[in-house]
């Protein structure tokens, strides 16, 4: 009943300001206090009334959710999105996690705080689009995965559920030079707390860690993006540290993210993107758990983000060029790495934490701190991939990442190469069991009689996403799915061919 009220209360407050003709907007959070998280209705009323309130900000639904609502992008731009090349384009989306409602909350509060005069200066050298809810059916019921019981933030590989698709087609359609995934960090786990501390930074950043990145932009990142980062939310009141999974210490290994590239950060990281992921501290047992000040922390993050992009734009989108244009020339044979491990560096990590015993913040040596990734296998790149046109779910999948893709026309300037799996074992992938097929691969010089092939070039953005996807061994693969299990079983013949120029 009291959700009710509060959402006619709004309508009406905005049909009296639009007969008034008063260009103002009254956030949800004016409503509730924060007192409960803004619902997809009280969010969809306040976007479109900002989207009338300024000729900054133009709002679009680039989709629906599984259930059918909307999403919705902001666009922020002062002479029309993307007409400026010189402008940097920023990607920011939040909440693919429904029962992460800070990040959304942040984003709206900024939303209107974008809009101010004093604020403008920002777009002088931006074109941004603000994604505040990625998942709103699971916002609805405060539930982590979306209408299909999926986690969204391990689909960006796959790409089967309408919202990551939704995403991932406004990407390709502005190909962003930086983004940025916000999310909330749950620290209060009990083995954490049987040893006697907990992880209690309440703005947490983390770049990216894929090695097929290019290691130019993950320096830039670490070197230049995170110092700034951290330093610009401690300014504003909020403690502030690198993201860093793992743990506790005395069980386990802590390490920078994961090196998957199913998330946001990394699936557009794979594509020479400057990309980053954003974690707040979540609540104790309740999202309403001091949600404003959870609120706040996190608009304080991204607004540092902007600030960090605004002031190195053009170095940053030379840099992100250069190192896109290697992806669309490609070296063929360079390697990519299918199976990699987070390994130690012989540093001692001072980790942050909050002490249940003296009830104070305080600091632990980690030891078992894993902050380097290596690869533990490569593969040489090949020109292309052939996928047999009789599986129409890898047709499916290239066409939702939207993949040039062709009939493969076969001539003697090309050698194919056919993987055979002789057995399946085992590999541990981040305390995780998966598949590790023994293969060897055969080359032939024919032409493949049956069945048709389409054929994949890995000399596009997505190259080493490509390789990094079909690989029969790669341990980021898609044949890791439950939904592409079926490429892979002993003693037969991948039907995934690599295309080699002679």
């Amino acid at each position: 009943m009291k959700r009710a009220f509060y959402s006619v209360l709004f309508f009406f407050v905005f049909i009296l300001s639009s007969m008034q003709g008063i260009a103002q907007v009254t956030p949800p959070r004016e409503l509730h206090q924060f007192s409960r998280a803004t619902s997809y209705a009280e969010l969809s009323l306040y976007v479109k009334q900002l989207d009338e309130s300024s000729d900054l900000l133009t709002v679009e639904t680039t989709g629906q959710s599984v259930e059918g609502r909307n999403l919705y992008a902001l666009y922020y731009s002062e002479n029309g999105f993307g007409k400026d090349p010189s402008k940097i384009k920023v990607l920011i989306f939040a909440q693919q996690h429904g029962n992460e409602q800070s990040g959304k909350e942040g984003a709206l509060w900024l939303a209107s705080e974008l809009l101010q005069p004093e604020n403008r200066y920002l777009f002088s050298k931006i074109d941004l689009v603000l994604v505040p809810q990625v998942n709103p059916d699971g916002s609805e019921v405060n539930k982590r995965r979306n209408g299909n019981n999926m986690d969204l933030n391990r689909n960006h590989l796959i790409l089967t559920e309408p919202e990551t698709e939704t995403l991932h087609r406004l990407f390709n359609r502005y190909l962003f030079d930086v983004t940025l995934d916000v999310h909330e960090y749950y620290p209060y786990d009990s083995v954490w707390q049987s040893l006697g501390f907990r992880k209690n930074t309440e703005v947490t950043v983390g770049g990216m860690t894929n090695i097929n990145i290019s290691s130019k932009l993950r320096k830039f990142s670490r070197k230049k993006a995170l110092p700034y980062l951290i330093n610009y939310v401690s300014g504003k009141g909020f403690s502030s540290f690198e993201y860093l999974p793992g743990g506790p210490p005395e069980e386990n290994y802590l390490r920078r993210s994961t090196f998957d590239i199913n998330d946001g950060r990394q699936s557009f990281g794979i594509q020479n993107t400057l990309s980053f992921i954003q974690e707040g501290r979540n609540g104790t047992d309740s999202y309403m758990e001091n949600l404003e000040k959870r609120a706040m922390g996190q608009a304080a993050g991204i607004r540092g983000f902007l600030e960090f992009t605004c002031q190195n734009a053009k170095k940053i989108k030379k840099m992100v060029k250069l190192e896109r244009f290697k992806l669309l020339h490609p070296k063929y044979g360079q390697p990519v790495s299918v199976q990699m491990i987070h390994a130690a560096s012989g540093e001692i990590l001072q980790l942050p934490v909050y002490s249940y015993k003296s009830m104070a913040d305080s600091t632990i040596l980690v030891k078992n701190f894993r902050p380097v990734v290596k690869t533990l296998a490569d593969v040489e790149k090949p020109y292309g991939y052939l996928i047999p046109e009789d599986l129409p779910q890898l047709k499916e999948w290239s066409q939702r990442h939207q993949l040039e893709m062709y009939p493969f026309e076969f001539s003697r300037d090309y050698v194919l190469e056919q993987y055979h799996i002789q057995a399946i074992d085992s590999i541990d992938f981040e305390l995780d069991i998966i598949i590790n097929p023994n293969v060897d691969n055969r080359t032939f010089e024919l032409e493949p009689l049956s069945p048709s092939y389409l054929f994949i070039p890995t000399a596009q953005l997505k190259g080493n996403m490509i390789v990094t996807a079909l690989e029969p061994k790669s341990m980021l693969g898609l044949a890791t799915y439950k939904e592409f299990e079926f490429l892979i079983r002993p003693d037969t013949a991948y039907p995934i061919l690599r295309v080699e120029k002679k």
